[in-house]
């Protein structure tokens, strides 16, 4: 992919000031120099959403003050948004997306896909209705050592998978929050991020993770979920086990009461030749053991590193590379795919990117946990 290509044009809907995750995607987007973002319907308030989009250099006739408006004016220019990322809490996802979509302007949507099942359902019928790619933004399967994970398996480095076992620990909300803490704000609010606290938040990354490297189909779970602050409306802690089709088990935690952990996402794989190891707070190493033999340390780009597309590593080996520029594989990947759409190539480029499918599994993991522990952790299909 050529770095001196057009930029795409981009629009962001949510992600105004002090909004963290919109901060995240712009920089994920302005990485390899594949996108320009040009317009922006930014917060949920005309003041707040002008005083964003200044702040970000946007025009003021770009500036939007509701998401609607933004899809059809910038659908009828002729310099209109080609993709538009969506930042919003959840609650907004299905909404927004949904104007996009139906006008052909490629969608970029951070996770979970929506709030609750019947939104993902009815964000499917427009995501099949439109010829515009969805892209849901699991960042973490932008790593380049879990790229590798996934060969690893698929190759069958590790035999028959067995075991699986992922974690997702933080301890950002082991205390109630003030209620001008925006972030804590509406992911402990039920009406805005769903029935799905922690679970919702960054369960479905473990969840998602799990499915992507190991390539295994989740058959059923049972959850035992908490909500440990006193007044929380949604769970903060869960401990899930997993059954998949084909025949491996699972257990994962999730947990934002965890105190000494800042944002500990791990993966554990086993199988009947071999075991893999990664940590997302030390990305650039991976441990493999072929069963009987010691352990190998296998790094990002180092030895023993091969097979991964050259868009998905940027600095030499010893160079750490990490949770910006995993999201930036994410953004690099939806730049080929759209450029694809864009073209009159018959052959599309080979990219992982997750989408509706993903998404959709991931709220069915969110209901599923839900039900189950309401239930006294009784097993949930998730076929």
């Amino acid at each position: 992919m050529s770095k001196y290509q057009r930029p795409i044009r981009l629009g962001m809907v949510g992600g105004g000031n002090d909004a963290f995750i919109g901060a995240v995607h712009r920089i994920a987007a302005r990485i390899d120099g594949q996108y320009h973002l040009i317009a922006g319907a930014l917060s949920s308030t005309p003041e707040k959403a002008q005083a964003s989009g200044k702040a970000l250099g946007l025009k003021e006739d770009r500036t939007y003050d509701d998401f609607k408006a933004m899809a059809i004016r910038e659908a009828r220019l002729k310099d209109g948004i080609e993709a538009v990322a969506i930042v919003t809490p959840n609650h907004m996802h299905m909404a927004a997306a949904r104007e996009f979509l139906k006008r052909g302007i490629h969608v970029i949507c951070d996770k979970p896909l929506t709030s609750n099942l019947a939104d993902a359902r009815t964000m499917a019928q427009a995501v099949e209705k439109s010829k515009a790619l969805f892209i849901l933004t699991h960042n973490y399967t932008g790593y380049p050592l879990i790229r590798q994970m996934r060969d690893m398996v698929t190759n069958g480095d590790l035999g028959e998978v067995r075991i699986v076992q992922v974690e997702y620990s933080q301890d950002w909300l082991t205390e109630a929050q003030p209620e001008d803490n925006k972030q804590a704000g509406w992911r402990t609010d039920p009406k805005r991020a769903g029935a799905g606290g922690s679970t919702g938040d960054i369960g479905t990354h473990a969840f998602n993770l799990a499915c992507f490297v190991t390539g295994l189909t989740p058959k059923s779970l049972c959850a035992d979920l908490q909500s440990f602050v006193d007044g929380r409306q949604v769970d903060d802690n869960a401990h899930v086990m997993l059954r998949f089709v084909e025949g491996a088990r699972g257990m994962l935690w999730c947990s934002q009461v965890a105190p000494g952990n800042e944002n500990a996402l791990r993966l554990r794989i086993y199988g009947s030749k071999g075991g893999i190891e990664w940590d997302q707070e030390n990305p650039n190493v991976m441990r493999y053991t072929p069963f009987g033999k010691p352990t190998e340390l296998r790094t990002r780009a180092g030895a023993g590193f091969a097979g991964q597309p050259e868009h998905l590593v940027r600095t030499p080996g010893g160079h750490p590379e990490g949770y910006l520029e995993g999201f930036a594989n994410i953004y690099a990947e939806a730049a080929i795919a759209i450029r694809d759409t864009q073209s009159e190539r018959s052959a599309k480029s080979e990219t992982l990117l997750p989408g509706l499918q993903e998404g959709l599994m991931g709220m069915k993991f969110i209901d599923a946990c839900v039900r189950s522990s309401t239930r006294d952790a009784a097993w949930i299909s998730l076929t």
